[in-house]
């Protein structure tokens, strides 16, 4: 079992503890507000599930039918984590709705808080876990479930607070209209997991630093060659396709025009980890004088 699988599993042990937890708080104060912390505790449990799918399945080998891999399928479970997101916004915003026209003021609050910040707590702890692993396994499904979380930890603070204010002013509609607003803070994060996922799905390029570090990389392993050009990128979970052509002498052999391709590969997989790397070697009157100079 790889590290990222046993994380993917570990997030739906934390997220049943912390929706436990939550689900505690709200039933022993009856606030809305604490109901819309749980409710997003819901989501995460499903969306690590999803994750772990996708997880288990990007891991696959390539076969006939998914001759690249099937490193996407991790992208799909981020769209997927965006999508309850939103729709639980939408059942708290219904709930909080339903609140405010007829406002009740807390019950038993300092138990309820208390196991409030405890879940708050947890999922913060785990959410720096699963962000620092998803970003260094190129794991898109981890780092999706781990901003998830702090996005969840933000929100609870948010709740703990507005709660403890509703309280001490004896405004009981605070409460309700505190859920209202966690509900848009987490619409708004559930936009920018469908967003992020979908520039993977469209095979966007990599980020620019990344992409200057490649074209470093070339530079430093291409001696031999005069010119590469036609420098493309693009990422699938945790593996980065780069394709380029390469000009050298045209009387240069074979054997040694492979010879430089073979540093270059070297090269490029010590910078990005886990690569696919298509090399097309032409010789000098292809040249066209711009992209990676490695004269």
């Amino acid at each position: 079992m790889t590290t990222v699988t046993r994380l993917a599993i570990g997030s739906i042990l934390i997220g049943l503890l912390v929706l436990g937890l939550k689900l505690a708080a709200f039933w022993v104060t009856g606030s809305v507000a604490l109901y819309s912390d749980a409710l997003e505790s819901i989501v995460n449990v499903a969306a690590a599930g999803a994750a772990l799918v996708a997880i288990r399945l990007s891991a696959m080998p390539a076969d006939i039918n998914h001759p690249y891999g099937h490193h996407k399928a991790e992208y799909f479970a981020a769209v997927l984590e965006g999508v309850l997101i939103v729709v639980a916004a939408l059942s708290i915003a219904r709930a909080a709705y339903g609140a405010i026209l007829d406002p009740q003021e807390p019950e038993a609050l300092a138990l309820g808080l208390a196991l409030a910040v405890v879940a708050g707590v947890i999922n913060a702890v785990w959410a720096g876990v699963l962000v620092r692993a998803g970003t260094k396994h190129r794991s898109p499904a981890l780092v999706a479930d781990g901003r998830h979380l702090q996005a969840d930890v933000a929100s609870s603070i948010a709740v703990v607070g507005g709660v403890s204010l509703a309280y001490a002013t004896g405004w009981a509609i605070l409460d309700p209209i505190l859920a209202l607003a966690v509900a848009i803070h987490i619409l708004w994060s559930g936009w920018g997991l469908v967003k992020s996922s979908i520039g993977g799905l469209m095979d966007e390029a990599v980020a620019p630093e990344e992409l200057a570090r490649i074209h470093a990389r070339i530079t430093d392993a291409a001696t031999g060659a005069l010119e590469a050009h036609d420098l493309r990128t693009r990422r699938a979970g945790r593996v980065t396709f780069i394709d380029f052509h390469l000009v050298v002498p045209g009387a240069l052999p074979v054997s040694d025009a492979h010879a430089i391709c073979d540093r270059i590969e070297a090269g490029l997989r010590a910078e990005v980890g886990e690569a696919v790397i298509t090399i097309h070697v032409e010789p000098e009157d292809k040249a066209k004088g711009t992209g990676v100079l490695v004269l």
